[in-house]
């Protein structure tokens, strides 16, 4: 998900009273929401790509262990340099918020086709929840609506916690309508795919703004295309089918020698062999909107 996606998660723990675990907590808090993804900016450090590299360790076992340190090293190291007027901060309750904070990320993230690697280091697996767009404006509004009937009810000497843990419970059931709203999209699809071929994999697309209707996107093992599913609507095959050409031979070449290529091949979910102006890309079935030098990759070198 989006970072502002992330900070608003972060802020609203906090008004669900976890900023009571200590001084600090609710920066805390906002900060460890969104540190795992500092992992695109090391990726250049240690030789590798940011997308092959992002969504891994800082989002899985690893991060969980090692990141709720580093931000409390960092609320510390503010601490010391910028006292608080809130006394001393309390290390264990600072500690857990921000491996709270942290822990909301990769759930987060793990709602759509991007996917996250829950388990590195010990398991390069991705996991994948096809349920939400990756920037979602609707979750937007609830939680900045969860944040402001919370800092109204506490400028006014109310209950503050219950409006944050309300509008808290109010994405849940928004994720879980989303999950029911794929799962029936590719059960609507499937049918209509295997007309034309025994579907390998069914994907739910999640779109924006429009979270109710879903691009399935399938592949069997030659051919590829999409489906539209609107639950008022019904669903309707794409009549756009094309090859995957995974057995094209300058990606089993490419695959041998050219590191990018292993790259993309290990963080691609629904690999395809595009042309383009005589030219042939490795490309993803996911992201067929935004296929540019992020999302294609060259097979034969010019």
């Amino acid at each position: 998900m989006d970072n502002l996606t992330h900070s608003l998660a972060g802020a609203v723990l906090g008004r669900m009273g976890l900023k009571g675990l200590s001084p600090r907590a609710m920066p805390a808090l906002i900060v460890s929401a969104n540190l795992p993804d500092i992992d695109s900016w090391i990726a250049p450090w240690v030789g590798l790509s940011a997308r092959t590299f992002h969504r891994g360790f800082t989002h899985g076992v690893g991060g969980l262990v090692v990141l709720p340190f580093v931000t409390v090293a960092m609320i510390w190291l503010w601490e010391r340099l910028r006292p608080g007027k809130d006394g001393p901060i309390r290390i264990d309750g600072l500690l857990l918020a921000c491996f709270l904070g942290t822990l909301s990320h990769p759930i987060l993230d793990f709602m759509n086709t991007y996917g996250v690697r829950f388990l590195e280091p010990m398991s390069h697996r991705w996991f994948y929840g096809d349920t939400l767009f990756i920037v979602d404006p609707w979750i937007w509004i609830m939680l900045i609506l969860g944040l402001e009937f919370s800092w109204w009810a506490e400028r006014r000497g109310k209950n503050w916690q219950t409006p944050a843990i309300g509008m808290f419970g109010l994405v849940l059931a928004y994720i879980g309508l989303n999950a029911a709203i794929s799962s029936t999209a590719v059960a609507a699809a499937r049918p209509l795919i295997e007309r034309v071929e025994q579907p390998r994999m069914i994907v739910a697309g999640e779109l924006p703004l429009t979270f109710w209707k879903r691009q399935v996107m399938w592949r069997g093992e030659k051919l590829g295309g999409t489906v539209d599913y609107d639950p008022l609507l019904g669903a309707r095959l794409d009549p756009g089918i094309v090859p995957l050409n995974l057995d094209d031979q300058r990606l089993a070449t490419a695959a041998k020698t050219d590191p990018e290529v292993c790259n993309f091949l290990f963080w691609s979910r629904m690999p395809q062999v595009i042309e383009r102006d005589g030219h042939a890309y490795l490309s993803d079935q996911r992201f067929p909107a935004l296929r540019r030098v992020t999302f294609m990759v060259p097979l034969d070198k010019r």
